[in-house]
């Protein structure tokens, strides 16, 4: 039994220690100099994070919040809603329009794969939507949309429509140039590749999507963005904020732009290459198949037959301390999810895959021992050689 616990979650993920200690600082005024200084430095650094001129709004909310503050400010009851479907948090995007009374219809793929950009087409052709809700990663499949192509196909034939984006877990982990893409509202949480605790929520909003909040009739209140845009001209949140997670994002900020976004995204890609390549060379099958498709932030994986999720995921914990997520919906008892989203390196996943090896073999599995991490090795070994 190990009394050292490693989370390799979707998220929440592990926090550098400097944002850590960040949150032991003494609270300040939310309405004073000190914190308008930080909000306006973090709204800063948060779009460059977006790639993006709109504006970026700081919620204290979770990701689920996010997604709920979209749908309120930029719709009416009645409106038509196209959702497009790739798992579990497709479906809660989806379910929070229908509850505040748009009429949502639904494009769905099989677990594991893509919604394609013909999907779009053939959906779009012809229809009259007010907004086009989109998972950019989901994390219940493990699964990356391909969410340039799928805005092209929605810009040429809906110029108008919204395009509404749970990048709840996607931010940070892929390439997602909000301007260049032409993307409407852009959602996001701290707990996932930002590297902080869960409690802050982010959302950059387009000019079409301002137009679109005039007019929208959906209720609000708490998650109105034209108080927190308006508050934001004065370098203040409309409620109480998160202090201290306030001060833990303003120091992962300082570690993620030292990094780049090239390195950010280009450590988030080896590490899922490590995973996948480490999962195939054991002999596992993955949710996601096709590489092109594969998550950057998690990965899905089928343990071997004769073993269940829920004693590989016990003897990883019980044995070895390392938390892995089980699946979700349909996927709930067939799978576990590895995540490498955020305060993660090389050495994390090489770590995570000689305890699955473990873990397997404890179990009864019949696999090659070693052919995990050497694979692992080879992917870290190709990327080393191509950096210098």
């Amino acid at each position: 039994m190990s009394d050292q616990m490693r989370i390799m979650l979707p998220g929440p993920t592990p926090c550098p220690a400097s944002s850590l200690r960040a949150m032991a600082r003494p609270m300040i005024n939310h309405r004073g100099k000190e914190f308008m200084a930080m909000l306006e430095g973090l709204t800063a650094d948060l779009r460059w994070a977006y790639q993006t001129q709109n504006d970026v709004l700081i919620l204290t909310t979770s990701g689920t919040g996010a997604l709920e503050a979209a749908i309120v400010n930029m719709l009416s009851p009645g409106d038509r809603v196209l959702a497009l479907i790739t798992g579990e948090f497709g479906k809660r995007f989806a379910k929070i329009a229908e509850t505040y009374g748009a009429v949502v219809d639904k494009v769905e793929a099989v677990y594991g794969e893509p919604i394609t950009p013909e999907m779009v087409a053939e959906k779009v052709g012809g229809a009259a939507y007010k907004a086009v809700l989109v998972t950019h990663n989901e994390t219940s499949t493990s699964l990356l949309n391909p969410l340039k192509e799928i805005a092209e196909v929605i810009r040429r034939a809906l110029p108008d429509t919204l395009i509404l984006v749970d990048a709840v877990s996607g931010l940070l982990t892929a390439p997602l140039p909000v301007d260049e893409w032409d993307l409407d509202v852009v959602l996001s949480g701290a707990q996932k590749a930002f590297m902080i605790p869960p409690g802050l929520a982010f959302a950059s909003v387009s000019p079409r999507a301002w137009a679109a909040h005039a007019e929208a009739k959906m209720p609000r209140f708490y998650f109105d963005f034209t108080k927190a845009r308006d508050f934001l001209k004065k370098g203040q949140t409309p409620w109480t904020p998160a202090i201290s997670l306030f001060f833990a994002l303003e120091e992962a900020m300082v570690l993620l732009k030292k990094e780049g976004l090239s390195g950010i995204f280009e450590r988030h890609a080896l590490m899922a290459r490590m995973i996948r390549a480490g999962a195939k060379a054991l002999g596992l099958r993955l949710v996601v198949e096709n590489d092109r498709y594969a998550s950057m932030a998690v990965t899905g994986i089928y343990p071997p037959e004769g073993i269940s999720p829920s004693a590989l995921r016990k003897t990883l914990q019980d044995r070895f301390g390392y938390v892995v997520a089980g699946g979700q919906g349909p996927l709930t008892d067939s799978i576990i999810r590895i995540g490498h989203c955020g305060f993660y390196d090389a050495a994390d996943m090489l770590g995570m895959l000689a305890v699955l090896e473990a873990s397997l073999t404890q179990l009864g599995a019949k696999i090659p021992v070693g052919a995990g991490v050497a694979a692992a090795e080879a992917e870290l070994a190709a990327r080393t050689a191509v950096a210098h």
